[in-house]
């Protein structure tokens, strides 16, 4: 559209409310998404078509100071490299986009800096909410955001943590899905089982570990600390953490990783040494990644099902944000499920 001395202006609500003869009130109810006012559908797409036509865009600045809304939510994610997060990430995107919000993923690197980053980013008003995996922020660190009205669900919490703080969370039953890929160890014959376990300190590393324990105390085989092996939650670090296992003596028979990126690692670093899997090393990840089931041998793997994880984290969170939860944070836990493949 052109204005004074012919320069080009950005066309209105008033422009398009003439073109589609309706009221400017009218058009903004429906541009903004507007629950406010019921407006026929056939309206609405005269609105619509009338925007398009005019190359209309809502100013979303605008509309942030008049509703206090970004119309924008967050994932909050340590690895944005590791397959499992992209499949949890779409998850959220599918819900938040059936509520006409923005996705905006955040990748962390699993670093406790990056966390508080994120936090300040939410706290300045660019986001209406949080799905965070926090590998190292607390309670106390995301209170000041519920306060602020923040809503905030945490991937890989438990109710008795977050509830009180009025954060909701989901997550696997860490500790039992690690005692189910041990115990499968266990009922082939292994006693000599090693763990590649992620970083130390953070929530996955340690309540798989604790799973882990519990399988080996539950059949009377004593838990060697050396064959628990910490480091990144990376195919670098399994490879080099089975590099390390593979120089003791006795080695052992079988490993089990807290994810399948390190799972992977330990694969090729048996694979270059010509160590047969499963016949002389068996070998369990966890997450069941899509390549986990197209190396070789393929994984044998807990599956926790990362679309349906980020699904269910976003309805949690919209829950909060439409007002139809209050009070302190619920938690859900979600379903795991033992992969048998080749490689024990």
């Amino acid at each position: 559209m052109t204005g004074h001395a012919g320069v080009k202006r950005k066309p209105t609500q008033d422009d398009v409310a003439r073109l589609a003869e309706v009221s400017q009130a009218t058009v903004s109810y429906v541009v903004n998404e507007s629950t406010a006012v019921s407006v026929p559908p056939d309206t609405r797409q005269r609105i619509l078509d009338a925007a398009r036509e005019l190359g209309y865009v809502p100013n979303s600045a605008a509309r942030t100071l008049r509703t206090r809304k970004t119309m924008t939510i967050a994932g909050v994610i340590p690895d944005i490299t590791n397959p499992f997060y992209p499949w949890f990430e779409r998850g959220i995107q599918d819900v938040a986009a059936a509520h006409g919000y923005d996705l905006i993923a955040y990748n962390t690197d699993g670093h406790a800096e990056n966390e508080r980053k994120a936090l300040r980013v939410a706290r300045h008003g660019r986001v209406d909410g949080l799905v965070f995996m926090a590998f190292h922020m607390r309670p106390d660190d995301l209170k000041p955001l519920v306060d602020d009205g923040v809503a905030v669900v945490i991937l890989g919490g438990a109710d008795a943590v977050w509830g009180p703080a009025g954060i909701d969370s989901l997550s696997i039953d860490n500790v039992a899905s690690a005692r189910a890929a041990v115990e499968h160890l266990l009922a082939h014959g292994h006693t000599r089982i090693a763990m590649i376990s992620g970083v130390a300190g953070t929530p996955p590393r340690e309540l798989r570990v604790q799973g882990y324990r519990q399988a080996l105390a539950a059949h009377d085989v004593p838990a060697e600390e050396r064959l628990i092996r910490s480091g990144e939650f990376t195919e670098e670090a399994g490879y080099e953490a089975t590099v390390e296992l593979l120089r003791m003596s006795p080695r052992p028979t079988a490993i089990f990783a807290a994810n399948d990126l390190m799972a992977i690692g330990a694969l090729r670093a048996l694979r270059e040494v010509g160590v047969a899997v499963p016949g002389e090393m068996a070998v369990v990840g966890f997450d069941d990644i899509p390549s986990a089931a197209h190396v070789h041998p393929a994984l044998t793997t807990i599956a926790q099902f990362p679309h349906p994880l980020g699904r269910c984290a976003a309805e949690m969170l919209f829950d909060r944000l439409l007002g139809r939860t209050t009070g302190p944070g619920r938690h859900r836990e979600m379903p795991f499920e033992l992969v048998r493949r080749g490689s024990a």
